[in-house]
């Protein structure tokens, strides 16, 4: 054992025994784990990291979509079915910005500043 180790269960161990450790939350109560069974071993490290950090599996569906929804509208020839993915797309985008609103995460992205204006001029 290295200092640290040993300094660190000194410190552990005069706490549990000054009772530092009573009346933390949620002190008697069961654990809540996860369920990760549904994610292979090897990405569950990075999956943890991930949902901590504060990235969702929510924001990368809705970044594929916005990808595929960008794909459709570049090659969409039929005015009014392009005008409805736009719709589609405009909707997720602002549900995108949501998460990173949540997040603390300021967007920078051009379209939804566009976005953003043109919901404020509605707005007003």
């Amino acid at each position: 054992m290295d200092l640290f180790h040993i300094v660190s269960e000194d410190r552990i161990k005069k706490g549990y025994k000054d009772g530092e450790f009573d009346n933390l939350a949620g002190f008697g109560k069961p654990l809540q784990l996860e369920d990760l069974s549904g994610i292979p071993e090897e990405l569950r490290m990075a999956y943890k990291l991930l949902k901590n950090a504060g990235y969702t599996q929510e924001e990368g569906r809705l970044r594929q979509e916005m990808t595929s929804i960008g794909d459709l509208i570049n090659k969409c020839d039929d005015s009014s079915e392009k005008e409805n993915l736009q719709k589609q797309f405009n909707e997720k985008l602002l549900r995108f910005n949501q998460l990173m609103s949540k997040r603390g995460v300021k967007t920078n992205s051009a379209m939804f500043k566009n976005y953003e204006q043109k919901v404020q001029k509605k707005l007003k």
